[in-house]
């Protein structure tokens, strides 16, 4: 089940007099209550000013990767050109947007509260957030769970258009899928995995005018520990029997073996250490925030590509969305030609029509 990144669901409308600025006509006088302008009908379907404001700046926040502000937007001309620049994708996306929620209905898909709240739950879990953190996540966008749930409703209603009308037109042929390996096998790695076993040598702090600071004679004598380990083990000695020797960390109870471990999922700087290295090798001493760590690579499983045999179903899954991805294309563009669409602005239309022409140009 595809999921909302939550920073792409924050909602802010862009002043009238900045979007006037970009060809959105403004009211002429400030209003106290604030009208819905239709800008274009699809199939009776209405799309709004106020909707085009908050999907332009909202697409402007994910461009420049920064909160913006009407006063950004009133200053920043290379943020208005941008706005201009983007308005007509964000036109063609929304009433493809619409014709597809139509579908959806028309399948009888609804949308109802345990879906929605399965959403959520998903969306909580991807951004590993309780229900308070997820609370004040909407808090900082501005939004409340009623105006999340229209949202997350067209991403259901889409899915279940692209299960139901789409996805049962296509199939795989074994051949497809081999070719989809043979041309991507970086996507099919095994990643190189490692275990190590591991001598730490603990480094205590003393406290020194209420800090802590680190004992230098200490330090020295817990790094002259672990270099001569390293030495014993070189000249042939059993390097498990050295970490029952001298060890002082928890993996001592089974012979100081860690992992196997991703190497790639280590941090940067322990992969910088442990890579060159091979099975059988012991790397340099390492320093870390409680003494020295010296490490020897137990086994090391070079990354390699899996067998087609056993990758068959993930290969299966990607040649899928792409295809799906592709298919979902052609069939919107076929309800699209026959959908009515009734625009009650000209100059968005002609911005609309010449996008379309350049994208059937461009495929």
């Amino acid at each position: 089940m595809k999921r909302i990144v939550l920073c792409a669901l924050a909602l802010t409308v862009v002043s009238a007099n900045v979007l006037a600025t970009q060809g959105v006509a403004a009211p002429a006088q400030p209003q106290s209550v604030v009208l819905q302008k239709v800008l274009v009908k699809v199939n009776g379907a209405i799309f709004t000013k106020t909707e085009l404001e908050e999907l332009q700046i909202e697409t402007l926040r994910e461009l420049n990767k920064r909160q913006l502000s009407q006063m950004d937007l009133q200053n920043d001309a290379k943020l208005r050109e941008e706005l201009i620049r983007i308005t007509p994708e964000i036109l063609s996306n929304a009433i493809d947007e619409l014709i597809v929620v139509q579908r959806g209905r028309e399948l009888g898909l609804r949308m109802t509260d345990e879906i929605f709240k399965n959403y959520i739950d998903g969306l909580k879990k991807e951004n590993q957030l309780d229900d308070a953190g997820f609370k004040q996540e909407l808090v900082k966008m501005g939004m409340t769970l009623e105006q999340l749930r229209p949202r997350i409703e067209k991403v259901y209603l889409r899915q279940g258009v692209l299960r139901r009308d789409v996805e049962p037109r296509i199939s795989i042929t074994e051949e497809e899928a081999r070719q989809y390996y043979r041309a991507h096998p970086e996507q099919f790695m095994k990643p190189t995995m490692i275990t190590v076993r591991e001598i730490s040598v603990l480094v205590p702090n003393e406290a020194r005018s209420g800090e802590q600071v680190v004992n230098v004679a200490a330090d020295e004598a817990a790094l002259e520990k672990v270099k001569s380990a390293k030495a014993r083990a070189l000249k042939g000695e059993d390097f498990a029997a050295l970490v029952t020797e001298i060890s002082q960390s928890g993996s001592k109870a089974n012979g100081g073996l860690i992992g196997p471990l991703n190497l790639a999922e280590l941090a940067e700087a322990l992969q910088k250490i442990l890579a060159p290295l091979k099975t059988g090798d012991i790397a340099e001493p390492i320093r870390t925030p409680v003494g020295y760590q010296l490490l020897k690579v137990e086994l090391k499983e070079e990354a390699t590509v899996q067998p087609f045999e056993v990758v068959r179903a993930d290969v299966s899954m990607k040649v899928q969305g792409e295809r799906s991805d592709a298919e979902m294309l052609k069939f919107v563009e076929a309800l699209r030609a026959q959908a009515i669409i009734e625009w009650k602005d000209e100059d968005l239309r002609k911005m609309y029509e010449q996008y379309r022409a350049q994208q059937k140009k461009a495929s």
